[in-house]
């Protein structure tokens, strides 16, 4: 996979680290062994990395004021940049810089996250849900305020991605990344390019089909194939969806997260839904995948970073909030992993590998029918939470 400047996001981090350690001092200072500290150096190493990239303009201050702290925080699997595969270790280069430790712990979908954080007992201090958790958590007063005013980045945020239903006034998240569902098929067994779900109930894929292992996802599959709100308030519905995901039993072969990984990057799966950004990650690993939007319409989300109501560091997040904006460290988010990006430093850089992607930036004509998932009511949710288990259990 591409990386972008990795050697120049270290320099220029390198030079600020430098020049806020030396902060303060003139040009008589000393440091600890009595040797004259050449603050200008410092300075003008900054300036000269400056100059060679004309696109890097790294406006917040980072300083060490916070160094000690910890900060937990609770991602999706493989949403990070960690220094695989030649990728940039966002979260060491953060502490390197700041001084601000950080405890990075994963979860495989909203619904675990939301149990882990309803149940009490810990307390994290950085959370990228996606938007219909992000309402429901927000109705449940799960979620601080974020003053955006606050972080001299939040300006790279896309017009689009603001004022979301989910948080109409930006007090609560931050767009991390947005996507899309689709299906993933292995040409070698798909012959012929899919244009609907009902492909994941053909019985000639007998156990070469799985689907996610959670109800909001698994549910949008049957639904969008019978022509039904992702939203719906109609229990009916949610019947019809269920008993479809039961017919569909006797032929998948499992329900899955980021199994999904393995499975279809060796083979032995040819059909699943999942997220454009993974496929283009699976692709890499075996391109005989390929990807399609169903005519039916599919799913569209937007993750974003949101501080929980239990954090104990809220400006330490902060901090890391606004680190995650800085236009090259999102470039390397965005190039690792492999989602559309809500940032217009990233999409208009001619750095970007992926920039004009056909599956993460459809053309407008070619743009499928899209519905975001809501917080739906809640005996709407537990009716559907109870038809998967009895799905899961057929």
């Amino acid at each position: 996979m591409k990386k972008t400047k990795y050697t120049t996001v270290l320099s220029l981090l390198l030079a600020f680290m430098l020049i806020f350690t030396l902060g303060g001092c003139d040009e008589n200072s000393q440091n600890g062994d009595g040797n004259d500290v050449d603050t200008d150096l410092a300075e003008d190493v900054a300036e000269e990395l400056e100059d060679d990239d004309n696109e890097i303009n790294y406006e917040a201050t980072y300083n060490k004021d916070l160094a000690g702290t910890t900060i937990n925080v609770f991602n999706w699997g493989e949403y990070i940049p960690d220094g695989t595969e030649g990728s940039l270790d966002i979260n060491k280069v953060f502490t390197e810089l700041t001084g601000i430790k950080i405890n990075y712990t994963t979860y495989e979908s909203n619904e675990s996250m939301y149990s882990k954080l309803k149940g009490g007992g810990v307390s994290y201090d950085i959370i990228i849900p996606s938007d219909y958790m992000i309402e429901r958590m927000r109705k449940e007063g799960m979620l601080k305020e974020i003053n955006t005013a606050g972080l001299s980045n939040y300006k790279y945020i896309d017009k689009r991605y603001k004022n979301l239903y989910f948080d109409k006034e930006n007090s609560y998240s931050v767009p991390y990344c947005v996507g899309m569902v689709g299906i993933i098929y292995n040409t070698s067994v798909v012959k012929k390019k899919p244009d609907s779900w009902g492909i994941m109930w053909d019985e000639k894929y007998t156990d070469n089909i799985l689907n996610f292992n959670n109800p909001r996802d698994a549910f949008a599959t049957a639904q969008l194939l019978l022509g039904f709100d992702l939203n719906s308030l109609n229990r009916a519905q949610w019947d019809m969806a269920a008993e479809k995901l039961k017919e569909q039993k006797a032929i998948l072969q499992s329900y899955v997260m980021d199994e999904i990984y393995q499975k279809m990057e060796d083979g032995e799966a040819a059909i699943a839904p999942y997220y454009a950004g993974d496929f283009l990650l699976m692709q890499e690993n075996n391109p005989d995948l390929e990807f399609t939007y169903p005519k039916e319409g599919v799913n569209i989300f937007v993750d974003s970073i949101c501080i929980p109501k239990s954090s104990k560091n809220y400006e330490a997040a902060m901090t890391y909030i606004n680190f995650l904006l800085e236009p090259e460290i999102a470039l390397e988010i965005a190039e690792y992993v492999m989602y559309a990006s809500p940032h217009t430093a990233v999409v208009n850089s001619d750095d970007y590998s992926l920039k004009g992607n056909e599956y993460l930036y459809p053309k407008e004509e070619e743009y499928p029918k899209v519905q975001y998932f809501h917080d739906i009511d809640e005996g709407i949710r537990i009716y559907y939470e109870r038809l998967w288990e009895d799905v899961k259990l057929f």
